[in-house]
C-alpha cells in the first residue's frame, strides 16, 4: 500500500483576534528563534567535514525544512484568514466566536467556545466551527435542543447559556 494521503479539505477561513495573535507569535518565533539557531547548529556541524554521516548536520537540516515548511504554511493560511472581531447582532444565537454551555444527558454541563479550525484545543474547551458539534449549534438558541450522530453513538444536548465575550 502506498503512502498517499488524500488531501484535507479546506477548514473555514475564519479565526478569532486571539488565534490570529498566537499564529503570528508561532511564525516570529519559528523565524526569528528557532531558525536563526538551527542554521548556526548547521553550519557548525558542516564545518565539522565529512557531511554522510554527521548526524547534528542531517538532523539539523531535517529540522531546517520542517520550520520552513511551517512558515510557508503559515504565512499562506495568515494571508487568507478572516479575522472575526465583531459580535453577531442577535447574541442569543450561537454563532462564530460564541461560548456556549451545553447540558448532556447525564445533566451535566460543558462550556465550549466556538472558533477557528486553526485554533481549537479541545482539551482548553475550544471546538473547531468544522466539528459537527458546533455545525448542530450554529444558528441555535437557548433551551434548543441538539442531536449529534458522534462514534459514540447519538448524543442529546441542551443549550443552557449563550455568551460572547
Amino acid at each position: 500500500m502506498g503512502r498517499y494521503r488524500p488531501p484535507q479539505p479546506r477548514g473555514a477561513p475564519y479565526i478569532t483576534p486571539a488565534g490570529e495573535a498566537a499564529l503570528r507569535e508561532e511564525l516570529r518565533q519559528l523565524w526569528k528563534e528557532e531558525r536563526p539557531v538551527v542554521t548556526a547548529s548547521v553550519q557548525a556541524a558542516a564545518a565539522n567535514g565529512d557531511r554522510s554521516e554527521n548526524g547534528d548536520y542531517i538532523y539539523g537540516k531535517k529540522r531546517l525544512r520542517e520550520i520552513d515548511s511551517r512558515v510557508r504554511f503559515l504565512r499562506k493560511r495568515l494571508d487568507e484568514l478572516i479575522v472575526v472581531t465583531d459580535q453577531p447582532t442577535d447574541t442569543s444565537k450561537v454563532w462564530f466566536s460564541a461560548t456556549v454551555t451545553l447540558e448532556d444527558e447525564a445533566g451535566q454541563h460543558h462550556c465550549w467556545q466556538i472558533v477557528g479550525p486553526d485554533e481549537f484545543d479541545v482539551s482548553a474547551g475550544k471546538l473547531s466551527c468544522d466539528a459537527p458539534l458546533a455545525k448542530a449549534l450554529l444558528g441555535k438558541g437557548v433551551h434548543s435542543d441538539i442531536i449529534v450522530d458522534s462514534p459514540a453513538g447519538r448524543q442529546a444536548w441542551l443549550i443552557v447559556a449563550v455568551c460572547y465575550s
